[in-house]
């Protein structure tokens, strides 16, 4: 049988939070080296909590052959003309 979507743990679907729980920042304090002669959890300092994009790969670019090809797929300025004109009455 198999499991219930409601039921699956997945961080694919994990949305950023702003607000983090206080052990959480202790752990982030800790990392930071921002937590020396600290003996209180309480009055955590605030802690910047930025979101990070990830960015899609460039596309490479295109061959040098395709480039010179005569013809490019930009249409001739002539016909764009020709297109717009209107009859003349």
């Amino acid at each position: 049988m198999s499991q219930h979507a409601s039921l699956r743990v997945d961080n694919v679907g994990t949305k950023h939070r702003n607000v983090l729980k206080r052990h959480e920042r202790i752990k982030r304090l800790v990392e930071d080296n921002r937590m020396e002669g600290r003996d209180s959890v309480y009055n955590l300092p605030k802690l910047k909590s930025l979101k990070i994009k990830v960015k899609k790969a460039a596309k490479a670019a295109p061959a040098e052959g395709a480039a010179a090809a005569p013809g490019g797929a930009a249409p001739a300025p002539a016909a764009d003309a020709a297109k717009t004109k209107k009859p003349a009455k």
